[in-house]
């Protein structure tokens, strides 16, 4: 079995209130490995954005480690830490903040240009993600002309345009109505298992757990497998 892209290890996040001290993590272990779709389930308020913002290296754990691709992510400095955000994770969240005056392919290949990528090899990579993404006669529109289903599959495409090999998803279908829900996840999964990225994807949406290879849940800060 290959290594773990993503490994976190003994994990804890925990807020004060008063004298009181809320733990949302306690001791979290959870290895994602290449290619594979990890779904992560709980109610508002059960840790799963804690835990996510701790993988993706946007939220200091109060312990614990997360290891991308064997080397530990915490002890880094804030450089270290900002050029894995850039290279080695893609985002994708509820709302899809594309910019609305550049069209489909020239948001996906945004990122890339500030990763100093030329303008026409980043242009030909954001052409190649949208087609995947069934964009191919989209990727000149602007976001106002696109439905929010397109909208939120412009968005997959631009969190994979740096070839990232972790992909961190925060209710990336959570404005969209059901049926649209299932073709823009079906989507991502299908551009998650080609490029071979780990994914890690929280929902409220149990119906899209059918998608997913595992799918656990945090339950009184503890994370157990739930399919």
């Amino acid at each position: 079995m290959s290594e773990p892209v993503l490994a976190i290890r003994s994990l804890r996040r925990s807020f004060t209130s008063g004298d009181k001290e809320l733990v949302v993590l306690n001791d979290v272990d959870l290895d994602v490995r290449a290619g594979e779709i990890v779904g992560l389930v709980g109610p508002s308020g059960s840790g799963k954005s804690s835990l996510l913002h701790a993988a993706g290296l946007l939220e200091r754990p109060s312990g614990g480690e997360v290891y991308i691709e064997g080397s530990p992510a915490w002890t880094q400095n804030d450089e270290g830490r900002t050029a894995l955000r850039r290279s080695r994770i893609g985002f994708v969240y509820q709302f899809h903040h594309l910019l609305p005056e550049f069209n489909a392919r020239d948001n996906v290949a945004l990122p890339q240009l500030i990763a100093g990528k030329p303008i026409k090899e980043a242009r030909g990579e954001a052409a190649r993600l949208l087609e995947k993404m069934g964009l191919r006669e989209r990727m000149h529109h602007q976001p106002p002309q696109l439905s929010g289903g397109e909208q939120q599959r412009v968005a997959i495409a631009r969190a994979l345009a740096n070839g990232p090999t972790i992909l961190i998803a925060d209710e990336p279908t959570g404005n969209l109505d059901p049926d649209t829900s299932d073709l823009v996840f079906q989507a991502l999964f299908d551009l998650a298992r080609w490029e071979g990225v780990a994914a890690l994807i929280a929902t409220h949406n149990l119906a899209l757990t059918r998608f997913m290879d595992r799918v656990m849940a945090i339950d009184h800060g503890k994370l157990v497998r739930r399919a």
